[in-house]
């Protein structure tokens, strides 16, 4: 599976997006996080901000929901011009419904779990999915630091996925950076979104490059990767 990086919008200059976008032209996603003050204590942007940022780059969009109610707004995300849409498992009433919806629309439908959320009781939903992403801080907020508990449940996901034969994208978000980007790799992640490691460095789009060579790196020396 091909190392995705996905520099994260949330540590870019809200008052320059179409900027920053231009600035990571070499990355695989923009990630854009969308909060609601409800289902996290933070509020960032929503559907028009999206819309905008969609006719601005030719990147495409990952678009993060950390709110309530996913199940009656994801699918405006997707109008907006979002190529992939990722809910909250905590917050879906009817997370296979929806990830069908998604996927129904023409956009690749991705589940989120929050770090005290098992992935387990959710091995039967994961064929329905296009990506599933372990959150490795709370989410909420950028520059948080990277959680190392995370790392086995990386592992477990990444054993689910081979279990069943999967196509599934495994992405990480949350303290990641060039101190922790092999790490994730190593226990299974391919999809790495990075917020203030790209944004807060002076290039941005190197930062983006060294990121991606270090996870290559990684997952081309991973027990899993090699079973693949």
């Amino acid at each position: 599976m091909a190392v995705q990086i996905n520099p994260s919008i949330l540590s870019a200059d809200f008052a320059r997006l179409a900027d920053e976008a231009k600035a990571v032209e070499g990355a695989d996603w923009l990630h854009v996080d969308v909060m609601d003050n409800h289902f996290v204590p933070n509020l960032t942007l929503g559907v028009p901000v999206v819309e905008s940022l969609a006719r601005a780059t030719d990147t495409p969009l990952d678009c993060h929901l950390m709110i309530e109610a996913p199940d009656r707004w994801a699918p405006q995300y997707v109008e907006a011009g979002a190529s992939s849409v990722t809910f909250h498992v905590e917050a879906a009433a009817a997370p296979v419904r929806l990830a069908r919806e998604i996927r129904a629309m023409g956009a690749r439908a991705s589940m989120a779990l929050k770090p005290a959320t098992p992935v387990e009781p959710y091995e039967d939903l994961l064929p329905e999915l296009d990506m599933l992403l372990i959150m490795t801080v709370e989410p909420g907020f950028g520059g948080q630091a990277f959680l190392d508990i995370m790392l086995p449940k990386i592992r477990r996901t990444r054993e689910l996925i081979g279990k069943h034969g999967l196509e599934l994208w495994l992405q990480v978000d949350g303290g990641v950076s060039a101190s922790t980007i092999e790490r994730c790799a190593d226990a299974g992640a391919d999809v790495f979104v990075a917020g203030s490691a790209v944004y807060g460095a002076n290039d941005p789009a190197e930062a983006v490059r060294a990121l991606r060579t270090q996870a290559e790196s990684a997952t081309a020396q991973a027990s899993w990767a090699c079973d693949h």
